[in-house]
C-alpha cells in the first residue's frame, strides 16, 4: 500500500509548497502500473496525458486527458495505468486550506446544510479550455524563484477551487467542502465497516472519521463495548476463518484480503485466537 503524499518517492515528483503544506506535485515519472493507494490528504488529480482506472469496493472510474478527480482524505483505492503515457498534476490539500476557502466564500455555500456525507469520497469532474489555461499558468512556478511564491500559490489555490466549483454541476463538491468546513464527523459504523480490512492504523482511522484519536477510541468503546484495536483484530480474524473454511483463498491471499501486510504476523495472531494455524483450518 502506498500512502500519499508522505510516501511519494521524491525523485518522481517536483513539488510546490505553501509553507509546510503541499499544494501541488507534478509527476515527472509514473508510478508502478498498479498500486493500492491510501490518500492521507484531500487530493485533486488533473489528467495531462493517457488513461488510468481508479477502483474501490464501491465504484470504478476510468479517467482520461482533461478529466479532474476530487478525492477526499481517507479514501483507499486501487489505481492502475492503462498505458505508459499517463501523466497527471496532483494537488494535495489539508482540511485547513479547504476550511479557509469556504470561510472566505460563504456566500457560495448559503444553501448547503450539514447532513452527514459518507459516500461522496470520489468525484469525477469534466474540465474545460479555461482550466487548461490555468494549469499552463501554474507550471512556470516549478522553476521560477520568487520571494512571493507563497503568496502567489495561495491565490492559485483559490483559483483552482473556484474552477472546480464551476465544474460541479450537481453540487456534490460544494456539499463535501461545506461538510469539511462544518467539521462534520463521519458515521462511526460506516468508517469501521468500510475500512476494518485495510492495513490502517488507529490514528489513520480516527483521522478519516474526523475525530481525535482519544475521541475515536471513546466513542468506539461506547458503541461496541470493546477497544477499536481488539474489535478490529477479532473482526479480521473471524473473516479470515470464514474465507479459509470456504476455500476462498490460501493463507497468503487471505492474510492480504483481511489487511495483514505480514503473513507471519497473521499466522501468529490467528493461532493465538483460534488455537490452530490458518493452514490447518478446514
Amino acid at each position: 500500500m502506498l500512502r500519499v503524499p508522505s510516501e511519494i518517492p521524491a525523485h518522481q515528483f517536483e513539488s510546490l509548497k505553501i509553507q509546510e503544506t503541499t499544494f501541488v506535485a507534478y509527476r515527472s515519472d509514473i508510478y508502478p502500473s498498479k498500486n493500492d493507494v491510501f490518500f492521507e490528504e484531500n487530493a485533486v488529480i488533473y489528467v495531462l496525458e493517457g488513461d488510468k482506472i481508479f477502483s474501490s469496493s464501491q465504484s470504478e472510474v476510468k479517467v482520461q486527458k482533461g478529466d479532474v478527480l476530487f478525492i477526499k482524505r481517507g479514501y483507499y483505492l486501487m489505481s492502475e495505468s492503462t498505458n505508459a503515457a499517463y501523466r497527471s498534476l496532483v494537488f494535495f490539500f489539508d482540511d485547513k486550506i479547504l476550511k479557509e476557502f469556504v470561510g472566505q466564500n460563504l456566500e457560495l455555500f448559503e444553501s448547503h446544510g450539514t447532513e452527514t456525507i459518507n459516500s461522496t469520497l470520489l468525484l469525477t469532474l469534466k474540465s474545460n479550455e479555461t482550466f487548461g489555461k490555468y494549469v499552463e499558468s501554474l507550471l512556470p512556478y516549478f522553476k521560477t524563484k520568487t520571494k512571493y511564491l507563497n503568496q502567489f500559490l495561495k491565490l492559485k489555490v483559490q483559483e483552482l477551487l473556484l474552477h472546480l466549483l464551476e465544474f460541479d454541476k450537481q453540487n456534490q463538491l460544494k456539499d463535501l467542502l461545506f461538510s469539511i468546513y462544518a467539521g462534520q464527523k463521519a458515521d462511526l459504523e460506516y468508517i469501521v465497516n468500510t475500512f476494518y480490512q485495510k492495513p490502517l492504523s488507529l490514528n489513520e482511522l480516527a483521522r478519516i472519521s474526523g475525530r481525535s484519536l482519544s475521541s475515536f477510541k471513546r466513542e468506539f468503546i461506547e458503541k461496541y463495548g470493546a477497544s477499536p484495536g481488539q474489535w478490529i483484530k477479532d473482526k479480521k480474524l473471524e473473516q479470515a476463518a470464514f474465507l479459509l473454511k470456504n476455500n476462498l483463498g490460501n493463507v497468503e491471499q487471505v492474510a492480504d484480503m483481511v489487511g495483514y501486510e505480514s503473513v507471519s504476523h497473521f499466522i501468529k495472531t490467528y493461532k493465538a485466537k483460534f488455537g490452530t494455524t490458518p493452514h490447518k483450518t478446514k
